[in-house]
């Protein structure tokens, strides 16, 4: 140990790393190059070798503890330019992330100073069975833990026939619902890892419902997105220039989507994924867009000491930033329906739901239609009712629900109905539009 650093400090930090570590994935240490470097970045840190002490006391413990340990070398032009604009905050001054890239695995040892050997996490005792069985039996124990460390080792090393094996064997002992839950888990295992520039990459999707024409540019699409404002802050996404169809997601295995996550990152046209070609686009009426996804909001050693770790998002309950960023999304979709001759831009999902997405909005576009079958319906049995004359429609929007009153041309009242939102294939403020088609509107009750 350095005799700069302070071996209390250092064992508090310790006794906390070993609290928190069950809960952690990974964490970013910061290495400092320079005093300078330090001095100006963290004011009052300490002695350079105080901070370097306490880094490699860390990344051991947290290695040990199964935790990724993951390097930022400090810059410090790259963090006056990230500090320009900002408020002058401890909070601000952690939040800097080197996005040259973070030194990940013997690398990040390296830098600190440490032997990458001696810093491998103790492996779990091999359990009995294949691998197949061992993974059903995990499956079926919910062992996260194991789970998740057995089916990365099998997606990682393209063991599709693995996977399929162990699905069959969930399937024949929990039935077929079971099966197709455990594929589902092992895509979205496959869909990201910890490779690439911040540590952490994953593959998402934007399903888009094609107008009926061309469909549109999809790089400024992508673009277009990106630039709108509704992503976090701590995401970097980037697209590739050309659509795909969903069917070509669908067909891709475990293994088979790992090797696309790794050719994206490595900046190459994923072999399994070819662009889509025009007729296969117009026969499935929806294209995609794959993204990769860098996630640069893994936390700081220190600004896991300096607030604790993040707690986790509850389950189905917004954030008002996520709320801001769902605004500006749906502002993003409205710009693009009316800009892109009526496309319509779904949800940015993960790879592995792209198809759930696309499912979902068929059925809630089906129940739109059925929405508009029932005006008609009802327009129709208005009109059995007052045969030989004319009836007219006065269409009131309340906020987002539509009301509609029929009368005949001559002032009778003949019926009413009342639409919710969920129901309309537009937004009711719409509508009248869509209703000129079968019906005359009226400004006012006839007669009034």
């Amino acid at each position: 140990m350095s005799p700069a650093a302070d071996p209390q400090a250092i064992e508090d930090a310790l006794a906390l790393a070993r609290e928190l570590a069950p809960r952690m994935s990974a964490v970013v240490l910061t290495h400092f190059p320079d005093a300078d470097t330090l001095d100006l970045m963290r004011p009052g840190a300490g002695p350079l070798e105080a901070v370097a002490a306490l880094n490699r006391a860390l990344a051991a413990e947290l290695a040990h503890e199964g935790v990724q340990v993951l390097v930022q070398v400090a810059d410090r032009a790259a963090f006056r330019r990230w500090m320009d604009g900002r408020a002058d905050t401890p909070e601000a001054r952690r939040a800097w992330r080197n996005h040259r890239g973070l030194l990940q695995g013997d690398a990040a040892f390296q830098m600190l100073g440490l032997d990458p050997s001696a810093m491998r996490p103790p492996r779990r005792g091999k359990a009995s069975g294949t691998p197949a069985e061992r993974l059903m039996r995990a499956f079926a124990d919910e062992d996260g833990g194991e789970f998740d460390e057995l089916a990365e080792e099998l997606v990682a090393a393209g063991r599709d026939g693995v996977l399929d094996q162990a699905i069959r064997k969930v399937a024949a002992r929990f039935g077929e619902e079971a099966a197709r839950e455990l594929a589902q888990e092992l895509l979205a295992v496959a869909e990201g890892a910890r490779i690439g520039p911040a540590g952490w990459a994953a593959l998402v999707a934007l399903p888009v419902a094609l107008p009926p024409d061309a469909p549109p540019d999809p790089v400024s699409l992508g673009e277009s997105l990106i630039a709108s404002g509704a992503l976090a802050e701590e995401l970097e996404l980037r697209f590739l220039p050309e659509w795909r169809v969903p069917e070509a997601l669908e067909a891709l295995s475990p293994g088979a989507l790992r090797r696309v996550l790794v050719e994206m990152v490595a900046g190459e046209e994923p072999a399994a994924l070819p662009p889509a070609k025009p007729t296969q686009l117009q026969e499935s009426g929806f294209g995609v867009l794959v993204g990769l996804q860098y996630d640069w909001a893994i936390p700081s050693w220190e600004e896991i000491a300096a607030k604790g770790l993040p707690e986790p998002p509850e389950d189905d309950k917004e954030t008002p930033e996520e709320a801001a960023r769902t605004e500006v999304f749906e502002r993003w979709r409205a710009a693009t329906y009316q800009a892109a001759d009526g496309c319509v831009a779904l949800a940015l999902v993960p790879f592995s739901e792209a198809s759930a997405e696309i499912a979902d909005f068929l059925q809630e576009a089906g129940e739109q239609t059925s929405g508009l079958t029932e005006i008609r319906d009802f327009v129709d049995m208005a009109r059995g009712e007052a045969p030989g004359e004319e009836v007219v429609c006065r269409a009131t929007v309340e906020g987002e629900r539509l009301q509609l009153a029929l009368y005949t041309r001559a002032g009778r009242f003949l019926d009413e109905l009342t639409l919710e939102a969920a129901q309309l294939p537009v937004p009711a403020a719409e509508m009248p539009e869509l209703l000129r088609a079968f019906v005359p509107l009226a400004a006012r009750p006839p007669g009034s």
